[in-house]
C-alpha cells in the first residue's frame, strides 16, 4: 500500500510539473504576442529591407493661359520611431526636455487634441519605445514645414524617430469645371487628358533602398539615394481657356437646373485653328445638382435639325438646288412611302424657297430635296457623309471616342424612311463634336480644321513640343456652296426659327437650331423627351468661334425647342466672349484721354502699398500704425487714402479688394478650402464677414 502511494505521488507531481511547465510556456507566448508583439513585430520590420519602386511625380495639366488645371499636391504621414538611441540618452534628457513645448506646438498646428492628451500619448510610446508610433497623416507640405521646425524634430530624423513618408496627391483646383475633359488620374478607369496624355504626364518611377517599420509603410535607408533616380512627368498645355471654360460652364448649368434637363454638352472652338477652347459636360445626379459625369462631346446622338445643313450641303454642291429654288412644303405634313414627315410647327406654309424652308426648319422640305434628288442615287448622298468625316472619328485627342452610327445600304436597318428621315436628322447618330467640326468649316471659309486639346508639352517649364493645328480639308466644298451655308445659317438667326433669341444683338451670328424627339430607352417615343439643340459661329462676318450645345430634357417638358432651352446658352456664351475677347479688339472709333476720376478702393499689404507707391510715385495720406500689417486704400483719380484693415482670428475677414495670392494666403491659414472663380482681385466670398469659420470649411471667391 505505501508503495502504491508513493508511485501515485511521484505521478501527481510529474503531472503538476508538466502542467506548470505548459502554463509558463503558454503565459509566455501571451506575454510575448500581445505585450511585446509591437515590439518584436516593428523589430522584425526594421530588419527587412527590399528593393521598392519609388513612383515618380506626375506631369501638370496646365490652361492655355497658365492656371493649373490638374497637379500633384505633396502629403506626408509622419510616424516616430522611439526606439533611437539619442532620445534613451541620459535618461532621456532630450525627450524629457522638449515634450511640453512639443506638445504645445502640435495641439497650435492640428487643433485636434489639447497639448495634455499629446503629452500622455507621446510619453507612453516613448516609454514602450514604439518602434512605429504613427502621429499624424495626410498632412499637406505647409503643415509639414511647420513640423519640422518643432521641438525636437529639429534636430533630425535620426536623432528625434521623426519619419515622413511622402506620397503624391492629384489634385484638380478647378473641381467639376472641365471634370471629364481634363480627366482622372487612377489605376483604373481614367479618363479625359489624364489619359490620353498618360505617356507624356506619367514620367519614369525610380528605385530605392526602403526597411520596413510598420505594415506596408516603409521609409529610405539612406535619404535622398536611389538605384535609379524616378523621373518626373512632362507637362502638358491644352488649348483650354479658364474663363471661356467657366462662362461655358456656368451658362449650360443654369439652363440645365432651369429646365431640369437629363444631361448638356457645350463646347466652343477657335475658328482659325480648331483649337477646344471648352468643353462641358453636365449629367443630373439629383434634383437640381449637376456634375461632370460623362464625356457626352464624344458621345453619339441623334443630331435632329441641325443636322439639315448636311442635306443642304449636298444638295447645293451637287447643284440640284439653290437657295431660291422653290418647294412646296404641303402645310407642313407630307407622305412619304405610308409614313408622314411632320414639321414641328404647324405653319400652314406651301410654296416657299429652299432658304425659307432652311430658316423655318422645314422637315418636309429636307425630306422632298432627299428624296427628289438621291432616293435613285443614294451613294451620292452617303459620299457627302464621308467627305464631312461624319462617318469616322472626329480624331480630337481624347480615348473613348465612340464611332457614328450609320445605317446604310444593305443593311438589315435600311429601309424606305431611312433617307428621308436622315435628312432632318434622324436614322443617324453622332457625337456633337462632329457637329461642331463641320460648322467650324463653314465659319472657316470651307476649310476643315481638326479638333484639338493640346498645345505643348514642357520640361522643366521648357517647351520641348509644339503641336500646330491640322488641316483636315482645305476646300471642302466650293466656295459657291460655303457662301450659300453661311447665308442660310445667317438667315435662320435673322428670319428664321432663332430670330427672336438674336433681336438687336450687338454682333450678328450664324447658326442652325435643333430639335429631336429621342427614345426613351425601350419606352420607345411616348415620353415625349426631346433633344434641343443649337449649333452656330460669330461674329458673322468675320467669325472667332464656333459654339455647339446640345440639352436631352426631361420627359413632357417644356420649353423644349431648341431656340428657347439650347439657344440662349449659345447666346449667353457668345455674349460673354464678345465683350470679353472680340468687341474690344475690332472697336477702332477713336478715344480721346480724360483726366482720370473714377474712384477706386483695394486692400493690400502694407509692405506691398510702400513698394508700389515708390515705384509709381503715388502720394498717400496713411492713418493706420506700424503694428497693421493691411490696409485698405481708397480714393479718386491720383488721390490716395489708407486705413487698417482688421484681420480677425476666429471670423471671416472682409477679403474683398485683395489679390488673389494675398486672399489665398488669408484663407488657408485659417484652414480654408479655396475655391477660386475669374481673374484680378476679390469682388465677392460666400462666406460673409464676421461669420464664424471652422478649419476644412469651403469657401468661393469671385475675382472681377
Amino acid at each position: 500500500m505505501d508503495v502504491k502511494r508513493d508511485i501515485l505521488w511521484r505521478v501527481y507531481l510529474s503531472y503538476l510539473l508538466v502542467v506548470a511547465v505548459c502554463l509558463a510556456i503558454l503565459g509566455k507566448a501571451f506575454y510575448i504576442q500581445q505585450v511585446q508583439g509591437s515590439y518584436w513585430r516593428g523589430l522584425s520590420d526594421s530588419l527587412h529591407q527590399r528593393i521598392a519602386e519609388i513612383p515618380a511625380a506626375r506631369g501638370t495639366i496646365y490652361s492655355e493661359d497658365g492656371q493649373m488645371l490638374s497637379t500633384n499636391v505633396p502629403q506626408f504621414d509622419i510616424y516616430i520611431d522611439f526606439r533611437v538611441e539619442p532620445l534613451h540618452e541620459k535618461n532621456g534628457k532630450l525627450f524629457r526636455e522638449n515634450i511640453d513645448s512639443l506638445s504645445l506646438a502640435l495641439a497650435d498646428l492640428f487643433k485636434d487634441q489639447t497639448a495634455a492628451q499629446y503629452k500622455d500619448q507621446l510619453t507612453k510610446a516613448f516609454e514602450t519605445r514604439e518602434p512605429n508610433y504613427e502621429l499624424k497623416k495626410k498632412i499637406d507640405y505647409r503643415q509639414y514645414l511647420a513640423l519640422a521646425k518643432f521641438p525636437m524634430f529639429k534636430v533630425g530624423r535620426y536623432k528625434s524617430g521623426m519619419i515622413a513618408q511622402e506620397r503624391n496627391v492629384r489634385l484638380n483646383p478647378y473641381q467639376n469645371m472641365g471634370y471629364r475633359t481634363i480627366g482622372l488620374a487612377r489605376e483604373q478607369n481614367s479618363v479625359g487628358l489624364e489619359l490620353s496624355y498618360d505617356t507624356v504626364l506619367k514620367g519614369r518611377n525610380g528605385r530605392q533602398l526602403v526597411r520596413a517599420i510598420a505594415g506596408g509603410v516603409t521609409v529610405p535607408v539612406q535619404e535622398g539615394e536611389f538605384e535609379i533616380a524616378p523621373e518626373t512627368g512632362k507637362d502638358i498645355v491644352s488649348n483650354i481657356d479658364v474663363f471661356i471654360q467657366e462662362v461655358t460652364t456656368n451658362a449650360l448649368n443654369k439652363m440645365m437646373v432651369k429646365n431640369q434637363a437629363q444631361w448638356g454638352v457645350a463646347m466652343v472652338m477657335e475658328v482659325k485653328t480648331g483649337k477646344i477652347k471648352a468643353i462641358a459636360n453636365l449629367g443630373k445626379i439629383a434634383e437640381g445638382v449637376y456634375k461632370e459625369d460623362l464625356n457626352y462631346a464624344i458621345t453619339p446622338t441623334e443630331p435632329g435639325s441641325t443636322f439639315k445643313l448636311v442635306t443642304l450641303l449636298s444638295a447645293l454642291e451637287d447643284g440640284k438646288v439653290n437657295l431660291n429654288s422653290t418647294l412646296d412644303l404641303e402645310g407642313g405634313a407630307w407622305k412619304v412611302v405610308g409614313q408622314t414627315v411632320w414639321d414641328s410647327e404647324q405653319h400652314g406654309k406651301h410654296q416657299a424657297t429652299v432658304l425659307e424652308s432652311f430658316e423655318e426648319s422645314s422637315n418636309v422640305g429636307m425630306a422632298k430635296i432627299a428624296m427628289a434628288h438621291y432616293s435613285n442615287n443614294v451613294d451620292a448622298y452617303y459620299k457627302h457623309l464621308t467627305k464631312l468625316r461624319l462617318d469616322s472619328l472626329s480624331g480630337i485627342d481624347l480615348i473613348g471616342e465612340r464611332r457614328p452610327q450609320i445605317t446604310k445600304p444593305g443593311s438589315k436597318l435600311y429601309g424606305p424612311t431611312t433617307l428621308p428621315w436622315m435628312a432632318f436628322g434622324y436614322n443617324i447618330a453622332i457625337a456633337p463634336i462632329q457637329t461642331l467640326v463641320l460648322y467650324n468649316a463653314i465659319a472657316n471659309n470651307g476649310v476643315m480644321m481638326k479638333p484639338y486639346l493640346v498645345n505643348a508639352i514642357k520640361e522643366e517649364g521648357k517647351v520641348i513640343k509644339t503641336i500646330s493645328p491640322t488641316v483636315y480639308n482645305p476646300q471642302l466644298v466650293k466656295p459657291s456652296t460655303v457662301k450659300a451655308l453661311q447665308t442660310a445659317l445667317e438667315g435662320v438667326c435673322i428670319n428664321g426659327t432663332a430670330k427672336g433669341l438674336f433681336k438687336n444683338s450687338l454682333y450678328k451670328v450664324a447658326g442652325k437650331t435643333g430639335t429631336a424627339l429621342v427614345a426613351n430607352g425601350n419606352k420607345g417615343y411616348a415620353d415625349k423627351i426631346y433633344q434641343s439643340s443649337f449649333a452656330g459661329y460669330f461674329p458673322a462676318e468675320n467669325p472667332q468661334y464656333t459654339i455647339v450645345v446640345i440639352i436631352k430634357n426631361k420627359p413632357h417638358a417644356y420649353p423644349f425647342y431648341g431656340a428657347s432651352v439650347a439657344g440662349p446658352v449659345f447666346k449667353e456664351i457668345s455674349d460673354r466672349l464678345y465683350s470679353t475677347y472680340i468687341h474690344n479688339k475690332t472697336n477702332t472709333t477713336p478715344t480721346i484721354a480724360l483726366k482720370d476720376s473714377q474712384a477706386f478702393q483695394y486692400a493690400i499689404s502694407k509692405s506691398s502699398l510702400q513698394a508700389i507707391a515708390k515705384k509709381i510715385n503715388l502720394s498717400y495720406q496713411d492713418s493706420s500704425t506700424a503694428s497693421n500689417h493691411w490696409v485698405n486704400i481708397n480714393g479718386v483719380g491720383k488721390v490716395a487714402k489708407v486705413a487698417a484693415k482688421t484681420i480677425s482670428d476666429s471670423t471671416m475677414p472682409d477679403i474683398s479688394g485683395l489679390k488673389l495670392q494675398d486672399a489665398l494666403w488669408l484663407c488657408e491659414k485659417k484652414g480654408l478650402q479655396v475655391k477660386c472663380i475669374g481673374k484680378g482681385r476679390v469682388v465677392k466670398q460666400s462666406i460673409a464677414q464676421g461669420s464664424y469659420i471652422t478649419k476644412g470649411q469651403p469657401i468661393l471667391i469671385e475675382l472681377n
